[in-house]
């Protein structure tokens, strides 16, 4: 019998929050993100919950490739541009749109020779200062991509490094457009803070992430008050039962010491599947409906939790550690870290379920 640590990915909420960010960034060309796997959601599900979307997003190439092989006519967007002068030929033999971030890039595109014509998306440095160009590198880009045989056509972006703050994206976006003033080229912004609270900050075209995952880029906004649906249920059982008396600890480092005699649930769940080990005591885990906190330290392969107000709870009882009930924000919140995280992070020993 397989372990019973399953994620189960809902590709119903995946199009729902598509078609939120669709009525968000209104006539903006949609780029959805699908990086690392999809935020761990797996990228063929990905193409499947996305088809309506204009294009996907992602840095891997051996991934676009996939795509294409799979059947996406649509155009894919490598996000963090070539790697190297393969990659060229990979964007021209695949029709990948490639971003732009350095001046050697458009030196290994001039050095191609060949009929083959590829779009770039030259990236602007409004204040992430991670890549990009400054404003007179960026003009200076823009000038050489338009004079050369093999590019087809330029698009302008950047990324705002705090959308999610009030006011953070304002004087990124000032910058952004000083730059690109009087270049004849539609521009990319708005990652998904910005597309569902700055509609200041779209232009021709916009790249949400991880609401389409159904987390919030918020940390004071819950995804429930977003509109947004959870794509990814992480579930387990019990497989185990230990009672203890007062004074006994449960787990390693003995962190957790009963006041009184309580059950405790032991969960077929650690962070060798992805739960965070940061997880504390308190964090929420939902035993057969009913809310409970996790106790104690978490392990490689197991987690307890306490059993006091679910008697009922035994061997094989239903474990949910985030989705529907438990939104995996809260669960990252209470680890210190965030809810892309903890996707990202989820291991490939998890059974992924698809929920169609």
């Amino acid at each position: 019998m397989a372990r019973p640590t399953t994620a189960l990915i809902d590709l119903a909420a995946m199009r729902h929050n598509l078609a939120l960010a669709r009525s968000r960034a209104g006539p903006s060309m949609l780029w959805a993100v699908v990086k690392a796997d999809a935020y761990g959601h797996g990228l063929e599900n990905a193409m499947r919950a996305f088809e309506a979307a204009d294009g996907l997003a992602l840095i891997e190439f051996d991934r676009a490739v996939w795509l294409r092989e799979r059947g996406w006519h649509k155009p894919i967007l490598m996000l963090e541009g070539p790697f190297g002068v393969a990659d060229i030929d990979a964007a021209i033999t695949h029709q990948l749109t490639l971003v732009v971030h350095d001046h050697l890039h458009l030196d290994w595109i001039a050095s191609r020779p060949g009929s083959g014509r590829i779009e770039l998306f030259l990236k602007f440095n409004s204040g992430m200062n991670r890549l990009g160009f400054d404003a007179d590198g960026l003009r200076q880009a823009y000038t050489r991509a338009v004079s050369l045989a093999q590019v087809r056509r330029v698009t302008l972006m950047t990324h705002f490094a705090n959308a999610d703050l009030p006011g953070g994206a304002d004087g990124a976006l000032a910058c952004f457009d000083a730059a690109c003033e009087g270049l004849d080229a539609p521009r990319c912004t708005s990652n998904s803070a910005a597309v569902l609270s700055l509609p200041q900050t779209h232009r021709e075209a916009v790249r949400p992430g991880i609401m389409l995952y159904g987390a919030s880029p918020f940390a004071d906004q819950s995804a429930a008050s977003l509109g947004l649906r959870p794509a990814m249920s992480l579930r387990s059982e019990l497989i185990a039962v230990q009672t203890l008396a007062a004074g006994d600890a449960v787990g390693y480092g003995s962190s957790f010491v009963a006041q009184a005699p309580m059950r405790i649930g032991v969960v077929a769940c650690g962070y060798a599947d992805g739960y965070p080990r940061s997880a504390p005591t308190g964090t929420p885990v939902l035993v057969d409906g009913t809310r409970a906190r996790l106790v104690g330290r978490v392990s490689m392969d197991m987690l307890t939790v306490d059993l006091s107000q679910i008697p009922q709870a035994g061997i094989g009882s239903s474990v949910e550690l985030w989705g529907d009930s438990v939104p995996i924000d809260e669960v990252a919140a209470g680890a210190g870290t965030i809810g892309y995280e903890l996707m990202c992070a989820l291991a490939p020993r998890v059974l992924r379920e698809v929920k169609d």
